[in-house]
């Protein structure tokens, strides 16, 4: 008696047009509803209060499709506000590293853009564009809520 192998069919690849057709469709999915992470770097935390703002229902961003995610690996926009010292460095190229491409990040506040008021703290490094690239820098301290819908909509118009 023969013992019969089972082959089993290779799975079946996506075609060319189906590909396409499938990162179009995903492309549109990313620009109808961005899923952002926000990232306190370090410092006073006035910039976080004014992202949670933006969350709630006076600003509502999630009419907008705009959900807050606590994990990279789902986020495709990073919000960093405060500066970024010595030991959160690492952990930023790590955290930015997890993120799915394409992605974008948000430099909020006067903090991660020039250091602002931590500029001559010891362990304070650089600003943020010298860690990682940053797509849109939203200057003040802190920052209205409008000033991050307003960056959010210049990355969904990169998007």
């Amino acid at each position: 008696m023969k013992e019969e192998m089972i082959k089993l069919e290779p799975k079946k690849r996506m075609k060319g047009v189906e590909k396409s057709l499938f990162k179009k469709f995903a492309g549109y999915c990313r620009k109808k509803s961005p899923w952002i992470l926000h990232l306190g770097a370090s410092g006073c935390n006035g910039c976080s209060i004014e992202i949670l703002a933006a969350l709630t229902p006076k600003y509502d961003v999630e009419r907008f499709g705009i959900l807050a995610k606590g994990s990279p690996r789902h986020s495709d926009i990073l919000i960093i506000e405060g500066p970024v010292n010595v030991k959160m460095k690492e952990r930023l190229k790590t955290i930015y590293q997890q993120m799915p491409d394409p992605k974008y990040v948000i430099a909020f506040g006067t903090c991660p853009i020039s250091k602002g008021v931590f500029y001559d703290c010891y362990n304070v490094v650089g600003p943020l564009d010298k860690i990682i690239p940053v797509d849109v820098y939203v200057p003040g301290c802190p920052p209205k809520p409008e000033a991050l819908i307003q960056a959010i909509v210049k990355i969904m118009e990169k998007m």
